[in-house]
């Protein structure tokens, strides 16, 4: 199966990085073909600009927009790695599900009703939080994060969502905890469809 990475975090020595590495190197250990689309270290503008509109309302595509779309188009199953900064994803990736996630590929209007147009696609989602779980989950947050991403975003553009996964607490977890994290996401990669 095509596997594609969408990972989304500023700095390549934080956990999330630790996160994503295992995940792909577990994936190709598996004999999966694997792309890393890394978003900040690609330098990807997650800003829609109205050259965007006027490339897209004239019949064109922009090249970053068509870039990722490919790589979308290529994948089998897409596993969305990030942190969870303010009771969502960074702009960084909201930015990238706006411009890449558009109408026309990744859903349709017929009448007034949506339609997904990426079925057949999976999608894994893997979240770090600095807060714990009992925090999270007392404020609801968590049961809002998965409706909003999973529900709002994959499962109206048709995507069937495999895993949505939370480690929370990283940020003050002890070594032997990181490395229990490390093996669940290994578990994650080695469940999925080949």
């Amino acid at each position: 199966m095509n596997h594609l990475i969408v990972y989304t975090h500023p700095s390549p020595s934080s956990f999330n990085h630790a996160v994503m590495e295992t995940y792909a190197l577990e994936l190709e250990a598996s004999n999966q073909e694997v792309r890393v689309r890394d978003l900040y270290g690609l330098g990807f503008d997650p800003v829609i600009r109205q050259s965007d509109y006027d490339t897209l309302s004239g019949g064109g595509m922009p090249e970053d927009i068509g870039t990722e779309q490919g790589h979308l188009r290529w994948a089998d199953v897409i596993t969305f790695i990030f942190p969870i900064f303010w009771a969502g994803p960074p702009a960084m990736l909201k930015g990238y599900i706006e411009k890449v996630f558009s109408q026309g590929f990744a859903y349709a209007f017929e009448g007034e009703q949506p339609k997904g147009l990426l079925g057949g696609k999976k999608a894994v989602i893997i979240n770090t939080t600095g807060g714990s779980l009992k925090l999270y989950q007392s404020s609801g947050m968590l049961e809002s994060i998965s409706r909003t991403i999973d529900g709002g975003v994959f499962r109206f553009c048709g995507m069937e969502v495999l895993h949505h996964r939370y480690f929370t607490g990283v940020t003050t977890a002890t070594a032997d905890e990181r490395a229990q994290i490390l093996e669940e996401v290994r578990r994650i990669a080695r469940s999925l469809p080949s």
